[in-house]
């Protein structure tokens, strides 16, 4: 069966703009294509802001095109602007390369390593390390006017809000379009996606491959994706919501997804699982009679997805033991005490700020005048609570900040 690409991307909400979209579509259904996303390491993982990008690699691949996986080694040690409000922190070469490896691992989450539209990882780092700067400029530098890079957004926010721009930042677009101008001499890449703030990054692209070579490639954004609050999606109180276990348990991972607003539920759907439209829209028909079972769905479906079947019912079993059945399971995140100073007894206060349950002082009183932290299910008034080795049963004790976060402190 023909699957019109395009319509598929805007039907799962993963498509925003594109720079000829009757021409990319014609291309996508008619050939098999190389196609690339470009992620910067700045950190040793991914998080979820960048899954919508994962999803699309995925959903092209499984379709038989080839997704090019482009870590910017080189990259990540300019930074890049788009959507930023100040400069990043730049990265020591050797945190960067310790970065791509743990991120790939990731992406192999998600995609395949075999076949003949197999997974191509590439870094830039090969190819921007090389370059002699005044034969790049020479060559390159000349296709790009300074007046038509001030009008991106990605630059143009930034100077409205009189906020630094360095001259290493503004280099950013020319490698950006530089690495599609490799990637389609190297390996006949003919198309680039990206977030909606990448668009001027990738028109750049475009238009550097046409005038070099005189053809025609093709550029896809997708939207941001904000929470029905208006939030940036998968920012939340302890910070990002990574995609690597080791910086986020399963459970925690499944808890977020459980935590969602009723109102994203179904758009969360679309985009993060790989239910088909139909199912979901039969779903939507429950969402207003059955919302905690497709928000539990949806938690299993995406936990499925990245940590595999047995971490997903396992996270789900955790949850309805947890909340369901009012105990605990010895799963849920756990933080280790000394039995020591357990015997002369430690602030309560400093525990649910190692825990990340409180902010600060100011933090932990505001949400106990709220009564919003319980031991055993017992709320906790007072304000220099201490905890006892004594308080322990079966050398566990279950904290829970809220109806829906849970952590367990065990004897060391």
């Amino acid at each position: 069966m023909e699957v019109n690409v395009i319509e598929e991307f805007k039907s799962r909400g993963y498509f925003f703009q594109c720079t000829d979209e009757e021409a990319l579509n014609k291309l996508l259904t008619n050939k098999k294509v190389k196609f690339y996303i470009g992620f910067d390491c700045t950190a040793p993982s991914l998080h979820v802001g960048s899954l919508m990008q994962i999803m699309c690699l995925r959903f092209l691949q499984k379709l038989g095109h080839t997704p090019i996986v482009l870590l910017g080694g080189g990259t990540t040690m300019v930074g890049d602007p788009s959507g930023k409000e100040e400069s990043r922190k730049l990265l020591e070469e050797k945190d960067i390369k310790k970065n791509i490896q743990n991120i790939k691992k990731v992406f192999l989450k998600f995609l395949s390593k075999t076949g003949k539209n197999k997974v191509i990882f590439v870094d830039n780092k090969t190819w921007l390390g090389k370059l002699n700067y005044i034969n790049f400029l020479r060559d390159y530098g000349k296709h790009f006017t300074i007046n038509k890079m001030l009008t991106f957004d990605s630059v143009k926010t930034r100077l409205e809000r009189e906020q630094s721009l360095s001259f290493l930042e503004f280099n950013y677009m020319i490698f950006q379009s530089y690495d599609f101008l490799k990637l389609f001499k190297k390996h006949d890449c003919l198309l680039q996606i990206g977030g909606s703030d990448q668009w001027g990054n990738i028109v750049n692209g475009v238009e550097l491959i046409r005038k070099i070579t005189g053809k025609s490639c093709y550029g896809l954004t997708t939207p941001l994706i904000t929470t029905s609050s208006g939030q940036k999606m998968g920012k939340t109180e302890k910070g990002a919501v990574w995609l690597d276990k080791k910086m986020l348990s399963p459970f925690e991972y499944w808890q977020f997804w459980r935590n969602s607003n009723d109102q994203d539920v179904i758009k969360y759907l679309k985009l993060f699982t790989e239910l088909s439209i139909d199912e979901i829209k039969k779903l939507e028909e429950t969402l207003s009679s059955k919302i905690n079972e497709l928000k539990i769905l949806l938690a299993t479906e995406t936990t499925r997805l990245l940590h595999g079947d047995l971490d997903a019912e396992i996270a789900k079993k955790i949850a309805k033991k947890t909340f369901t059945n009012k105990s605990f399971s010895e799963e849920l995140p756990t933080t280790l005490l000394d039995i020591e100073k357990l015997e002369k007894g430690v602030l309560l206060r400093d525990i649910l700020i190692q825990i990340k349950f409180a902010n600060s002082n100011s933090d932990f009183r505001r949400n106990l005048l709220n009564f919003s932290y319980r031991i055993e299910n017992e709320i906790i008034k007072e304000e220099n609570k201490m905890i006892y080795l004594n308080d322990f049963k079966n050398s566990f004790l279950k904290i829970s900040f809220g109806k829906k976060r849970h952590h367990l402190l065990k004897i060391k």
